[in-house]
């Protein structure tokens, strides 16, 4: 399976290769949107603030929709999560993709922020992202801003709040957490996003 991995500027882009590569995926790092003509997956990854995904403009939006709209599979990580959705309380002037509904928030309360570390995914339904998968594993999270859940969230963490650590939705998919950090749990969702595109294609 060959995998678009683009870079934007914000990704940890070599350690998302080396996890992909790990599962038997062919990496195409793209930091144009033509580049994604003729992508069978989509890889959007991401670390630090939400306002690097500016560099997400319009040709990059029009070409994945173009991608979806011709059967591409889409994966959003940790900050491409979030732009997945409407926006960020990070940086509300840039808009988000908006493919889920709602604006990601900060995390408050009497909890470190940044969250990071280990903590659990709770499977709130079916998924595909997620098969396999038992509930209450353990993966990797490193943010202060989280996506708010939705009809379309698969799995919940609490860190102060309830939020989205994955999303699925007919081929567009997330995680808040980083798959290429969480050890087995990670490599196992990538897996499955890979057969998901293999049988989308």
């Amino acid at each position: 399976m060959n995998v678009a991995l683009v870079d934007y500027g914000a990704g940890n882009v070599r350690s998302v290769i080396k996890a992909l590569t790990a599962v038997g995926a062919a990496v195409d790092v793209v930091d144009r949107a033509e580049s994604l003509e003729g992508a069978q997956a989509i890889i959007i990854p991401g670390v630090g603030h939400f306002s690097t995904t500016a560099s997400l403009g319009a040709a990059w939006r029009d070409q994945v929709r173009r991608a979806l709209d011709r059967g591409s599979t889409l994966l959003g990580v940790c900050v491409g999560l979030q732009w997945l959705f409407e926006g960020s309380a990070e940086a509300p002037n840039v808009p988000g993709f908006g493919a889920m509904p709602g604006h990601c928030f900060r995390l408050a309360g009497d909890v470190k922020v940044p969250h990071v570390g280990w903590n659990t995914i709770e499977k709130i339904r079916s998924s595909r992202l997620l098969e396999g998968i038992p509930n209450g594993a353990s993966a990797y999270f490193t943010h202060s801003y989280a996506p708010p859940v939705v009809a379309d969230t698969i799995a919940v963490t609490t860190h102060a709040a309830p939020f989205s650590a994955a999303v699925e939705r007919d081929r567009i998919f997330g995680a808040q957490f980083h798959p290429e950090k969480s050890g087995e749990t990670g490599l196992a969702m990538l897996r499955n996003f890979l057969r998901i595109a293999g049988e989308a294609s």
